[in-house]
């Protein structure tokens, strides 16, 4: 039977479930963050819960209990005998009625649940999306549950025959995919945008920049369909570091490059020794 662990305590996931008048249900008012299991571990542990705090602190929610996250984890890695998973926690305002006011005391509700899964594949396609990801927005940079614009531009995504979209910023420059960060290569050194055009503070992301390297600069949108750019990957934790192999009608027969395949090389070393980095 899988279980799932809510507010510290573990439950058949089949019966469990949380009150209709939760803020994250009602409103979206809550952070998430998603962790990859490999050979019974969870990768980067650490890291996601110190960004699961930051983005409940900007969203003005009280800080998780880090502590509890961590044991709820292994708890679950160990009761549902995962072994390659993605694990989900969801950090909720907790119940406050059906207004988007929240309550005077806030009781943040928490739920960790794992799902088995296929590691992605070494290459993907992207489609650059018509709508722009307002950087100067109030969520932007934190990992909230108001998903709603990714799940409408990912479906346009699929329906023109790609597997991600990448969004452009209210300038024009390049921001993000709906789950993943953005790197290209020119002249064999690579290029990311700054956190500043609007994109998230990725796990996978920030491991890349430590252990590979790159260039934080504002990126045209343009600079993907120009023939100095000879290679594009993206980066997320089930992605993890994966070849472009078609933006739009441009095509990268290379795919993966081999600057691409340094950072895939460098990255699946780490997922191999099973580190907390």
């Amino acid at each position: 039977m899988t279980m799932v662990w809510i507010d510290g305590c573990l439950q058949e996931a089949d019966g469990a479930g949380v009150p209709v008048f939760d803020h994250g249900l009602v409103c979206g008012d809550g952070a998430f963050e998603t962790l990859v299991v490999v050979e019974g571990a969870a990768f980067a542990a650490t890291r996601h819960l110190d960004r699961l705090c930051r983005t409940a602190r900007g969203m003005g929610l009280p800080e998780p209990d880090v502590e509890a996250l961590h044991k709820g984890i292994g708890e679950l890695i160990v009761r549902n005998q995962v072994t390659t998973a993605k694990i989900r926690i969801t950090y909720t305002a907790g119940s406050a009625g059906l207004g988007s006011g929240r309550s005077r005391i806030v009781e943040p509700r928490t739920i960790i649940a794992t799902e088995e899964i296929v590691l992605e594949p070494a290459m993907t396609v992207l489609a650059l999306a018509p709508w722009p990801r307002n950087e100067r927005g109030v969520l932007a940079g934190l990992k909230t549950t108001s998903y709603a614009e990714n799940v409408i531009a990912l479906a346009w995504a699929k329906e023109q025959g790609a597997d991600e979209v990448l969004f452009p910023n209210t300038v024009g420059n390049l921001c993000e995919g709906s789950g993943s960060n953005i790197f290209l290569v020119r002249d064999g050194v690579i290029f990311t945008p700054p956190l500043s055009a609007g994109c998230l503070a990725g796990v996978t992301r920030d491991l890349v920049l430590e252990g590979v390297g790159a260039t934080e600069e504002e990126i045209s949108c343009s600079s993907l369909f120009d023939p100095s750019v000879t290679e594009v990957f993206v980066t997320s934790t089930l992605r993890m570091v994966q070849g472009v192999s078609r933006i739009d009608q441009r095509t990268f027969g290379n795919s993966p490059g081999p600057v691409t395949m340094k950072a895939q090389q460098y990255f699946a070393r780490l997922m191999r020794e099973r580190t907390d980095p």
